[in-house]
């Protein structure tokens, strides 16, 4: 049996765009840990059997939404606080691209985001960490470019 494909820590990318056109994405440094959530919002029906009404019914689900968010932990790299505290404070959405990379493809997810939170902590004989969560305004769109 053969080995699965898998990406490396610095082969997943959370980068962060600017307002220039075309975009330019940059990934602020300092992760130490990072992910990507997709998610659904589901709303339930109940089904029953029209030939055997004494049958338990069924449940159906329908999506009634998408949602994706980001989180990602580490330290606080000089260089990326102004990068952090501009999207923090931004009252619009800003550009999120999250890259994996395989060997075979990357996969690239697109779209906005709002931070909505961003946390600063140390303690005693360590580092100044940062700890943030972004949410979803809108689609986050996906591309691949595996190769069969």
């Amino acid at each position: 049996m053969a080995p699965p494909v898998t990406a490396r820590f610095g082969k997943f990318r959370v980068l962060l765009g600017n307002s220039a056109d075309p975009i330019v994405y940059a990934a602020p440094c300092g992760f130490t840990s990072k992910s990507l959530t997709l998610g659904k919002s589901l709303s339930e029906v109940s089904i029953p059997d029209c030939d055997d009404p004494d049958k338990p019914i069924t449940i159906g689900r329908d999506v009634e939404s998408t949602t994706a968010s980001i989180s990602g932990d580490g330290v606080l790299a000089a260089s990326a606080v102004p990068t952090w505290i501009a999207a923090y404070k931004s009252t619009e959405s800003v550009p999120v691209k999250v890259e994996i990379e395989f060997s075979t493809g990357t996969v690239t997810f697109t779209g906005r985001m709002h931070v909505e939170t961003l946390e600063l902590g140390a303690e005693q004989g360590g580092r100044v960490t940062i700890s943030v969560s972004l949410q979803s305004d809108g689609e986050l769109v996906d591309t691949n470019t595996f190769t069969p």
